[in-house]
């Protein structure tokens, strides 16, 4: 069964709404944790405009599971990371206009750039996760780079517009999942996964973690967040 990575990110976009201290993402971390989820997943977006510093290293000294950092390549960001290591980072693609993260990575086109940020958190001790589209291409310069982890981007899937697209896009997956694992890496998954779609995820051999926070935070407005994560669990199982 893959385990379950809980994004808490909307949780701080709703804060800063306001700019205030409530809801506050830490202790939404913890709540993510008592229903079960295996770790907990925050985006330090350049322009921050939801998840704070001082939220990721309170997140650092408090969660008992595991802290995955997404984050781009940039120089500051890379540097906060180096300090705070966190269990694990992801480096995703970042665009200030975007709404929210559109695609994966492309490993090929900034190959050495990726490299030597990727270098420098592994020399920090963290592990380092690089989520890209699912191309056999991507993830053979993921391996190159010197990535032992890739997370698969579900975005194509999850908005498919028939069923011919989503067998389409997930049979897609399937070959890339078995692709990476044959290339000895460690194989994560998400983007745009919710209650109607991720069991067709959660069935595919190989996949270690799914990646889920919209669609959680989504439904724990009308159930709580503690059921809506124990829900989701229940659907990957």
């Amino acid at each position: 069964m893959p385990k379950l990575g809980v994004n808490i990110d909307h949780v701080a976009t709703l804060r800063q709404a306001r700019r205030g201290s409530m809801p506050d993402p830490v202790y939404a971390a913890y709540l993510c944790e008592v229903a079960g989820a295996d770790s907990i997943v925050a985006h330090l977006r350049k322009d921050r405009r939801h998840i704070q510093d001082k939220d990721i290293k309170s997140l650092r000294k408090k969660i008992k599971t595991k802290l995955n950092l997404e984050m781009s390549i940039a120089p500051e960001i890379v540097s906060i990371a180096c300090k705070i290591k966190p269990y694990q980072a992801t480096f995703v693609p970042e665009r200030r206009e975007e709404l929210t993260t559109e695609g994966g990575l492309n490993v090929i086109a900034n190959a050495k750039k990726i490299a030597a940020a990727l270098s420098k958190l592994k020399k920090a001790g963290i592990f380092v996760s690089l989520f890209i589209d699912p191309d056999f291409k991507q993830i053979a310069a993921a391996e190159q780079v010197g990535a032992k982890i890739v997370e698969l981007h579900t975005g194509r899937f999850a908005n498919a517009k028939n069923n011919l697209q989503k067998k389409k896009f997930l049979n897609e997956i399937k070959a890339a999942v078995s692709y990476a694992l044959a290339k000895g890496l460690k194989v994560f998954a998400g983007h745009g996964l919710n209650y109607s779609n991720v069991k067709l995820i959660a069935k595919i051999k190989g996949i270690e973690e799914l990646n889920i926070g919209y669609s959680i935070i989504c439904k724990a407005l009308y159930i709580g967040l503690p059921n809506a994560v124990r829900q989701m669990r229940g659907l990957i199982r």
